[in-house]
């Protein structure tokens, strides 16, 4: 269900920092690498197994103790909007035959307030942002990247990892990362750091962006972030580049203040759900995890033999 809500300030504080309980989930790409199918269907309601990708980031929110998600997304994108509203035709159909697992299932409610805005210009993931700014209304809060689906297991979700980062370090702002292969590195955002926290959390002195020379270490930012209200104005000064703004540019202007900005090595397996193999593997190990289709799958893997 989709709820309007007043965008106040909460008053939960942990210890002399407020909460994390809002996120945001970019959702405005134009998805170019699943075209044609996306001239129809956003990719980020394409199915891992029976369930859209952005549930899977919506829900991880959710177990991480968000209350608030805004979803961003573009004027092509509205069939998003969809996957939270009720479908009378659909529940009137389910209840005439009975099938109230179902029905359930349809209506399911994923315990978080979702609203939606609006990115008219595709002018960068740091002006998507800027869509949000009254919806955060000056509160720190998480973003969780569309393309990305985290699987944890039993362990805890990876915004609420970046969350009790955010905790520790007093209230900055936290980078989610991990150490993936160079290939990856280099089509992402990689840290430049300084001095190591703990084991797991490095200061950042600044991003490089997709790096063609020697990367500045093996901490890549992997769609993630718990960030304070300070980066709207360091998105109005981050520089524009092929006419987008970058969300790492302004998170770079935030780290020339030292220990303001902070990389967190998350644990997860990480899916990047934009590009063909990053799905294929997100759809079959999914599926292995399912009682009802581990068998079956492992067999039939088993048995292909291609020409």
């Amino acid at each position: 269900m989709i709820r309007r809500t007043e965008h106040l300030c909460s008053e939960l504080t942990f210890g002399d920092i407020m909460t994390v309980k809002k996120a945001i989930i970019p959702c405005a790409g134009f998805g170019t690498r699943f075209l044609p199918a996306t001239k129809v269907v956003p990719k980020e309601l394409f199915p891992i197994v029976d369930t859209p990708a952005l549930l899977y980031i919506v829900e991880e929110a959710a177990k991480s103790g968000i209350e608030e998600v805004f979803i961003i997304i573009s004027p092509q994108k509205e069939s998003i909007k969809d996957l939270f509203a009720s479908n009378e035709a659909l529940n009137k159909q389910l209840e005439s035959v009975g099938k109230q697992y179902e029905l359930e299932l349809a209506n399911k409610n994923y315990g978080v307030k979702i609203s939606f805005g609006v990115q008219e210009k595709m002018n960068g993931n740091g002006m998507a942002l800027m869509v949000a700014k009254d919806f955060v209304a000056g509160e720190p809060f998480a973003v969780l990247f569309g393309d990305d689906v985290m699987y944890t297991g039993d362990g805890r979700p990876v915004t609420k990892q970046l969350i009790d980062a955010y905790e520790k370090t007093g209230g900055k702002t936290i980078v989610g990362c991990q150490c993936p292969p160079e290939e990856i590195a280099r089509r992402c955002g990689v840290m430049i750091v300084g001095e190591s926290l703990d084991s797991k959390t490095t200061e950042v002195r600044g991003i490089i962006e997709k790096p063609k020379a020697e990367l500045p270490s093996k901490l890549v930012s992997l769609g993630r972030y718990v960030l304070t209200s300070d980066i709207f104005d360091a998105l109005l000064k981050a520089p524009v580049k092929n006419g987008e703004t970058y969300l790492t540019d302004a998170i770079s202007i935030l780290a020339e203040k030292p220990k303001n900005v902070y990389a967190y090595e998350f644990d997860a397996k990480r899916y990047d759900i934009g590009n063909k193999l990053g799905f294929l593997e997100a759809a079959i190990e999914f599926s292995l995890r399912r009682d009802e289709l581990r068998e079956g799958l492992k067999d039939y893997l088993k048995s292909i033999d291609l020409d």
